[in-house]
């Protein structure tokens, strides 16, 4: 099994990716491969609503990452999206992103491209709009016909500058029973498909 994440901070390595890691390691003792991809330092461009990818099963526009990261997305068997709050938000990156893919899911909608994978959201916040932000990435789950892991808490932590998470213990293990949960969840849907 595999889990990918897409971190959507404009800070490589920075508070997303540390609690992403939190949870990497949940699934690591479990067996889970995981890979996290980085927006970091990237352009994702809005999506063109030139309805070129129906029939496709990815967009058509090649100027950036999102065919790679998409493509990974259908092969992995859980999907983790991370953002930090900006404006009480998801960062522009993130929603470029998050919307070209439901684009293409959409003009793809018999397809099933995502359907019944598991999914999960993670935020770092310095003070408000973590819930927003957690919301507006959970709602691409639910659109996809996904499962969604819950933990003890909203999947949050507060930090501003990078490492800041590392001083609110209950955001880390907020994260780490996210991680046993998705770890509980996806090894449940892998004996599902074994008894069919």
């Amino acid at each position: 099994m595999k889990v990918l994440a897409i971190n959507g901070s404009a800070r490589k390595d920075g508070n997303t990716a540390i609690l992403i890691n939190t949870i990497f390691e949940e699934l690591n003792k479990a067996g889970i491969d995981t890979e996290m991809v980085q927006l970091s330092g990237e352009i994702i461009e809005p999506c063109k609503a030139c309805w070129a990818c129906g029939g496709r099963k990815n967009c058509v526009h090649n100027k950036d990452m999102f065919q790679e990261i998409f493509e990974k997305m259908i092969q992995a068997d859980g999907v983790i999206l991370g953002s930090p709050v900006y404006t009480a938000n998801i960062s522009a990156n993130m929603q470029a992103f998050l919307e070209r893919a439901s684009v293409v899911t959409d003009m793809n909608r018999s397809e099933n491209l995502f359907r019944h994978k598991v999914g999960a959201a993670v935020t770092a916040a310095r003070r408000g709009g973590a819930l927003n932000t957690l919301d507006a990435m959970y709602h691409f789950f639910m659109l996809q016909n996904m499962f969604v892991v819950g933990s003890s808490y909203w999947a949050m932590a507060y930090g501003q500058m990078p490492g800041d998470v590392w001083e609110d213990e209950e955001g880390l293990e907020t994260m780490r029973n996210l991680g046993r949960n998705m770890v509980c969840l996806l090894e449940s849907l892998d004996e599902s498909k074994d008894k069919k």
